[in-house]
């Protein structure tokens, strides 16, 4: 099976950022600019949360607040749930399964290395579908 490590391999280590005392409208221009749906809360080099577009919309729009003046550590989500290189895809997709979310922060113990979303996970699960139908193709056409 598939690991984290090495969906980081093929797309990359980039993990996109605002501090604590970004506005959420910046924090979603980032998230538009870099198509992304998730951008890590940093305090210096410490995770302090992660913002998402659900936080976006549960926290910030439907509260009525105006995302030009509310800070992104007031609804973020301080709680976040990482995993590591070593995890499966099969781990992760358990995971966001149970916990209802859709991106994983990655550690390196203290640090953090990447971020995969449910798509990421998705693409590797279908890359190894088709990957073990095209080999039973074989198989059967010998």
């Amino acid at each position: 099976m598939t690991t984290v490590g090495q969906i980081l391999e093929s797309k990359g280590r980039t993990v996109h950022q605002v501090g604590t005392d970004a506005m959420v409208l910046d924090a979603l221009k980032l998230m538009a600019e870099a198509n992304v749906g998730s951008v890590m809360v940093m305090d210096g080099e410490t995770v302090a949360g992660i913002f998402t577009e659900r936080q976006y919309a549960r926290r910030v729009f439907l509260m009525g607040r105006a995302a030009p003046s509310t800070p992104v550590r007031e609804v973020m989500e301080p709680d976040v749930i990482f995993v590591t290189p070593q995890d499966t895809v099969d781990e992760c997709m358990a995971l966001m399964s149970e916990k209802h979310i859709r991106h994983l922060p990655v550690m390196e113990g203290e640090r953090l290395v990447g971020m995969v979303s449910i798509g990421d996970l998705m693409k590797t699960v279908i890359d190894e579908h088709k990957f073990h139908l095209d080999e039973l193709v074989k198989y059967v056409s010998r």
